[in-house]
């Protein structure tokens, strides 16, 4: 916060409240900064990774050492898990379809499971050691990166056969789906961006990050086709999602593992495992700026956001306890 917007919102807070006064003053938008609201309690040991929400049901999947917790979004309280997922890394959705999909990172395999009873239905070999996770709405197509072994497998989402494996030529990181055909993941050990077609699974560009590297988080603005690459060099690269120029890059924490984009309020998160979120303001679809670096807690590093609420959720651990963090205005 400025000194000036520190001064304005002090002086102005003896005649008006916080809220009303954000809302007098657009300019001072630091007033309605973003902070930790509540942490949420889960029991149990054992590490974690990725978190992800399903909007229309209101529940939050949380990756917890060997099963999924699933909590409901609004509320905070478990609603139940997904047991028997060994070394889980990521969740994928596919609502339409009743089915959830889990990377099990130890056992080499994806478990699908029933949204609504959150039973196994399934069991699907992948290549080594499989990571980040996702669904690809034009191919209702599943891919799940294998860290082990440089590949992604492709699942049909509808019946859970394999549909091929892509060849990444580098090492998988986070990787996103722009809904119209196309898959992009990060090569955090080349410092490279893949663009996979959905359809013919095949890697059709291969782009560097540079200035950026070690690529690790990746998130997209769908309708101005750009990528936002968060890397273990302390920046955020935009990257045009047709061409791969690397149009701007902006300064974020430390060990970034996680990026989100609000669409309805032109915001770009990126969690940070010092402890922080920088938060940044899309200015144009080709200028960015930092708003502010919220601070979470030590090793907060994943994160996912719900786009009703504007709220984020990050996983960590204080003093051995698990715990979400919960983010907002």
């Amino acid at each position: 916060m400025t000194r000036y917007r520190r001064i304005l919102c002090i002086a102005a807070l003896g005649v008006f409240s916080a809220g009303v006064l954000c809302a007098a003053q657009p300019a001072a938008p630091a007033c309605d900064s973003y902070h930790l609201i509540k942490k949420i309690p889960i029991p149990g040991e054992g590490g974690w990774d990725y978190l992800n929400v399903d909007e229309g049901a209101r529940r939050l999947y949380v990756s917890h050492g060997t099963q999924v917790e699933v909590l409901d979004v609004d509320s905070g309280a478990i609603v139940g898990k997904v047991p028997n997922t060994p070394g889980v890394h990521g969740i994928a959705l596919a609502p339409d379809l009743g089915r959830g999909f889990v990377s099990d990172g130890q056992s080499s395999m994806v478990t699908v499971f029933d949204l609504k009873t959150l039973k196994a239905i399934q069991e699907v070999p992948t290549g080594k050691k499989p990571d980040a996770i996702l669904f690809d709405p034009a191919t209702t197509r599943v891919f799940a990166f294998n860290g082990g072994s440089n590949s992604a497998t492709v699942i049909e989402a509808k019946d859970g056969k394999v549909a091929g494996t892509v060849d990444l030529g580098g090492g998988p990181e986070f990787a996103t789906s722009d809904a119209n055909g196309y898959v992009y993941n990060n090569l955090e050990d080349e410092s490279a961006v893949v663009k996979i077609n959905s359809r013919t699974l095949k890697v059709e560009q291969r782009w560097p990050t540079a200035p950026c590297t070690s690529p690790s988080s990746m998130a997209i603005d769908r309708a101005n086709r750009r990528l936002f690459i968060g890397c273990r060099s302390r920046v955020m690269a935009v990257m045009d999602a047709d061409s791969g120029k690397v149009i701007t890059t902006v300064p974020i924490g430390d060990h970034v593992d996680a990026s989100a984009f609000d669409a309805d309020l032109k915001l770009v998160f990126n969690s940070n495992g010092e402890g922080t979120i920088t938060v940044i303001r899309q200015d144009s679809p080709d200028t960015y700026s930092v708003v502010e670096n919220v601070k979470t807690a030590p090793r907060a590093r994943t994160m996912t956001l719900d786009p009703k609420t504007h709220r984020l959720f990050l996983s960590t651990a204080e003093e051995g306890k698990f715990e979400v963090l919960v983010v907002g205005k």
